[in-house]
């Protein structure tokens, strides 16, 4: 079996091309943007066929496709319109009679139109191509990347969450459970909600920090207005930050809290805990 891993030296694409490499009778195929970037970045993985591929360059779709049975991806964050920037190649899947598309979506989409992700879902749909949805809640490792300069040089949380909780998850643990979604048919038309083990508010991470690193770290709770505005000033693009913003009001409003046990059921193990995320992550957020 071929599976294609578009974005296969991501957070959640190389946990996925980890797992899938060890299981017998898979072929992995990394969709890459920066052909020679991936090609040393997964140079550690010689079975890994890397082909070059482009949300936005469809040339690049049928080269990518050629003897794929299933397909892995996630939202760029800076396609923000996925009518224009999604169609065409959810379209190319079709075409190419693709068997399972594995997409990571949001925690509470099917509430929120307005996301990129909800439109993806219902093209998907609307396609009838075979799906499975992984939908977890915010990624632990957003604070790593996203937020990572605050941390560093600030040490402090500037994330417009208010005091509200999240059930963060870790993307090594979402990597995995799209390789197990991969490999069993149970998961087909399946929309399997993903979080972490408990829900903390943001105070509660900035404790923890603090405790793990041994310096004082804050959280200041910007406003959604003043985040945005010190994004945009920071040269992130408008949509991106917009996004941003509305999935920040989401948690603000309470709706990221939730927190399910079917990560534990789909890895048949417990998903890492904040605390083990910040010790296997210290030397990005010191």
């Amino acid at each position: 079996m071929k599976i294609l891993v578009i974005g296969g030296t991501g957070n959640i694409g190389l946990p996925l091309i980890q797992y899938l490499d060890q299981q017998v009778g898979v072929q992995v195929v990394a969709g890459a943007h920066n052909l020679h970037k991936d090609e040393q970045l997964l140079a550690t993985y010689p079975d890994v066929e890397i082909r070059r591929f482009d949300f936005l360059d469809e040339t690049t779709f049928d080269a990518a496709l050629r003897g794929i049975q299933k397909v892995f991806f996630v939202r760029p964050p800076q396609l923000a319109k996925p009518k224009q920037d999604m169609w065409p190649f959810l379209k190319c899947l079709q075409a190419h009679h693709i068997e399972q598309v594995v997409f990571v979506s949001l925690m509470g989409v099917e509430h929120n139109p307005m996301t990129p992700h909800h439109q993806i879902e219902q093209m998907i749909e609307q396609l009838q191509l075979p799906y499975t949805f992984i939908r977890p809640s915010f990624f632990m490792q957003n604070l790593n990347t996203t937020h990572r300069v605050d941390i560093q040089q600030n040490h402090d949380l500037f994330i417009p969450a208010g005091r509200s909780k999240t059930s963060f998850i870790d993307t090594r643990d979402i990597g995995e459970i799209a390789g197990v979604a991969l490999l069993d048919t149970q998961y087909l038309q399946q929309k399997l909600t993903v979080t972490g083990p408990e829900a903390l508010t943001y105070q509660q991470i900035a404790a923890l920090m603090t405790e793990s690193f041994g310096h004082p770290v804050t959280y200041h709770r910007p406003s959604l207005w003043r985040f945005r505005r010190v994004m945009l000033k920071r040269g992130i693009k408008k949509d991106y930050v917009n996004v941003m913003v509305m999935l920040y009001l989401i948690t603000q409003l309470g709706n990221a809290k939730r927190v399910t046990d079917t990560a534990e059921k789909v890895l048949g193990h417990a998903p890492h805990t904040m605390t083990t995320y910040l010790r296997d992550y210290a030397d990005q957020l010191q």
